[in-house]
């Protein structure tokens, strides 16, 4: 697999283009069947969130990898090619396989350590395989990068080092309008950060907590779940529950904005209470109006706000070790498909030399008729262990090497000195004939635009 990554994130895109390039509906897995359709595409898979898109393919070229996923990620985003490919950041092999890991770990994260990101990436890779674009090679990416991401929680305490966006964002609530306890609150949306949402406000000690959905049976759903801590309100009577509530978090997936200034304006109007109304927006695109910012009596804490707090604050001391965990978990990654790669070269090799033991073995039995059948076991035992010792010391070695960077040479040198069938080879491994050439990109990854005129060293072009 020659793994690729195109994608833009909170890291590299201002939230104003990130908002406009967000992926609702369905587009999404059109998105995802358009990629896997490409000519240079094996597989494909999307991770689709609130601060970042990124596509994962399995291609057989760099370069028209690089252009075709850009392209598709415009196309599909609605924001044209020369304006998104400066936000644009492309991984391949190695680091590609890095970056993926380093997600799974909350390092990428706009607020460090938080571990939603594992459930994003466990749907991302269940659609990828409800819609058939993940094969063995992104499965088997996938899972490990779910695994690392645990054990990094589980090994460090990078947890500490950042909570979930929810609670960071209603600390930064409390910083503006006091704490959150005791507040009487309203959710817009039923999903999975709504309802993280939901059950953070509860813990945190609300006194009265609604929740509004375009589908009241998910509101109702999520209500049961919080065990009576909260109640339903209908998703058009949000603008007049303003009023009387002191806190509003919203994220619905709505293409556009679900509670306007005027709204917002009428309802500070109408409160008496002394702390300013607060939003947290959670969406992207945004649901709560950005003029909102300006109002009086008011106070918003959106994406863009939330991402420039956490620039400012401290990093953590276990970011570190969670480093170094992913760095071992890649090198032993690529080590494992690097040696993968040449198991069906080997197991050919082994195919070919029974086959030659066979045939000399029945042509001595054809010249020889008259030899006794104890005098033949040991013929065929003792040429069977001739063949044994001399793939010996190759097979184990081109396994060793195979494990380095630029592996999958030997592979071929094997191929090439033994002059084993290409077919043979695909038959075992199930795979194209022909090793997909490994690279490497230095860490920060590479814009698309310099992608586009330099690959990393044995890139496929």
């Amino acid at each position: 697999m020659s793994l690729l990554v195109v994608g833009l994130s909170h890291r590299t895109a201002p939230v104003g283009v990130l908002e406009r390039a967000a992926l609702t509906g369905e587009t999404p897995t059109r998105l995802l069947h358009d990629a896997a359709a490409s000519a240079t595409v094996a597989e494909a898979a999307l991770v689709n969130t609130c601060n970042r898109i990124e596509l994962y393919a399995d291609v057989d070229k760099f370069h028209a990898g690089v252009a075709e996923l850009s392209q598709l990620l415009a196309g599909h985003s609605g924001v044209d090619i020369d304006e998104l490919t400066p936000h644009l950041y492309v991984h391949y092999e190695d680091r590609a396989v890095h970056h993926l890991f380093s997600v799974a770990c909350g390092l990428d994260s706009m607020v460090v350590g938080e571990g939603q990101i594992l459930g994003q990436l466990r749907d991302a890779l269940a659609k990828a395989q409800d819609e058939h674009t993940a094969g063995r090679g992104l499965n088997e990416l996938f899972q490990q990068a779910l695994r690392v991401g645990k054990r990094a929680h589980s090994e460090t305490g990078i947890d500490k080092a950042g909570q979930s966006l929810v609670t960071f964002g209603l600390e930064q609530v409390a910083a503006g309008a006091g704490p959150i306890a005791g507040k009487r609150a309203l959710v817009v949306g039923a999903g999975s950060m709504s309802s993280l949402a939901a059950a953070t406000l509860v813990r945190s000690g609300v006194t009265d907590l609604q929740i509004a959905n375009r589908t009241p049976a998910r509101a109702e759903r999520l209500a049961e779940i919080l065990g009576g801590a909260a109640r339903t309100l209908d998703f058009d009577q949000v603008p007049q529950a303003l009023a009387d509530v002191d806190l509003v978090i919203s994220c619905t997936g709505a293409a556009g904005t679900v509670i306007d200034a005027a709204e917002v304006a009428a309802a500070v109007a109408a409160r008496t209470a002394e702390q300013p109304l607060a939003f947290l927006d959670l969406a992207m695109p945004r649901d709560v109006d950005h003029a909102v910012h300006r109002l009086d009596g008011a106070l918003l804490v959106d994406l863009e706000s939330l991402s420039h707090a956490h620039a400012a604050s401290p990093g953590a001391g276990d970011v570190d070790a969670v480093t170094t965990i992913v760095g071992d978990e890649v090198t032993a990654f690529g080590q494992a498909q690097r040696a993968a790669r040449i198991a069906p070269t080997v197991v050919a090799l082994r195919a070919m030399a029974s086959e030659v033991v066979r045939s000399e073995l029945a042509r001595l039995t054809s010249r020889l008729p008259d030899l006794d059948e104890r005098s033949s076991a040991e013929i065929s035992q003792t040429v069977r262990r001739v063949v044994d010792k001399l793939l010996h010391a190759p097979t184990v070695k081109v396994k060793q090497l195979a494990g380095e960077p630029g592996g999958a040479s030997y592979a071929e040198a094997l191929r090439e000195l033994f002059d084993l069938d290409p077919a043979a080879v695909h038959a075992v491994s199930g795979t194209p004939v022909g090793d997909r050439a490994g690279s490497s990109i230095p860490a920060g990854g590479i814009p698309a635009a310099q992608a586009a005129v330099a690959p990393p060293a044995g890139a496929p072009r």
